[in-house]
């Protein structure tokens, strides 16, 4: 299956995210951008949010996503039933969150990480398999398993 990407950021995030869909180009990734689409200050589970549900619903292999520290963007797309993302400010995190936890979204530090290291960890994050080592697919499968048990609709009043 051919891999396409699902990119998103906020504002903090802008400028790494237009590097990123550079390399992408460059690597001939499919991607749609989601936006944002300037420095203009916008809210970032509106972006998180659109790349998440993306992927979720198998439009894009993955997602990236991009705020001023990437844990905002990573806990709104981890709201997003099926959705596995993993901020990675580093390049040994990339090939954990995916050989472990088949991460299916990366999101990135825009103020936090170098852009340069950041492009590391992309290509690194997209082209490292998960292992399928049996530990690593029976915790994914207690995930899954969670994601059931706590469903909106199980504790909202």
């Amino acid at each position: 299956m051919a891999i396409s990407i699902a990119l998103g950021s906020d504002h903090a995030g802008f400028e790494l995210k237009e590097k990123i869909k550079i390399w992408l180009e460059q690597h001939n990734y499919p991607y749609r951008d989601f936006g944002c689409y300037s420095l203009e200050s916008v809210d970032y589970p509106d972006y998180g949010l659109l790349v998440a549900e993306a992927v979720a619903r198998k439009e894009y292999t993955y997602g990236i996503a991009v705020c001023g520290s990437g844990i905002g963007i990573c806990i709104v797309a981890n709201k997003v039933k099926g959705i596995r993302a993993s901020l990675c400010t580093s390049i040994e995190m990339a090939i954990t969150a995916r050989t472990h936890n088949n991460a299916n979204v990366l999101c990135l530090a825009g103020r936090g990480t170098d852009h340069n290291l950041a492009i590391k960890i992309v290509e690194t994050w997209l082209t490292t398999p998960f292992s399928e080592e049996a530990r690593h697919q029976r915790r994914i499968d207690k995930i899954r398993q969670i994601e059931t048990k706590y469903e909106y609709t199980n504790y909202v009043k």
